[in-house]
């Protein structure tokens, strides 16, 4: 019988817990007028988990941070939105989420957007001072899904 070393096992065991020996991946890039050539995907999903990349609040049609900061909370949640989507989950399936800043009094308008994407539970949220942010955006938002089960 052939022995095994004990430190073979643990590399098997952190491969098994860590999803190394699951399902491939699945990379989500989704058309933007910004990011077209940028080195990230939107979103990767493993197994069950959608892991969403930081979005910002841009105007495809201009290219441009919404006009207000609500209007750019919106934006910047739709985006989030269609990745998740694109995952096969919905905006209710993430647990996670951080929203990068650049100036802290707009913490009222992006909670008066930002609650209406979720039906009954919130994910659970940082909210982080950044300074400035790529493209003059307001926000960034990412996070992180997880499929309920049916």
């Amino acid at each position: 019988m052939k022995q095994v070393s004990a430190a073979a096992v643990m590399v098997w065991v952190f491969a098994v817990l860590l999803g190394a020996a699951g399902p491939d991946r699945k990379y989500i890039v989704l058309p933007s007028v910004v990011a077209s050539k940028a080195p990230f995907s939107d979103a990767v999903l493993k197994g069950d988990t959608l892991y969403v990349s930081g979005h910002i609040g841009i105007d495809q049609k201009t290219g441009k941070p919404g006009a207000t900061p609500e209007e750019e909370a919106r934006l910047v949640m739709e985006s989030v939105k269609r990745a998740v989507e694109a995952g096969g989950m919905s905006m209710d399936d993430l647990v996670s989420v951080t929203v990068f800043c650049s100036d802290v009094s707009h913490y009222d308008a992006f909670n008066s957007v930002y609650r209406t994407y979720f039906h009954d539970n919130y994910p659970a949220r940082a909210f982080i001072g950044s300074g400035k942010l790529l493209f003059g955006a307001r926000f960034e938002v990412q996070g992180i899904a997880v499929k309920r089960g049916q």
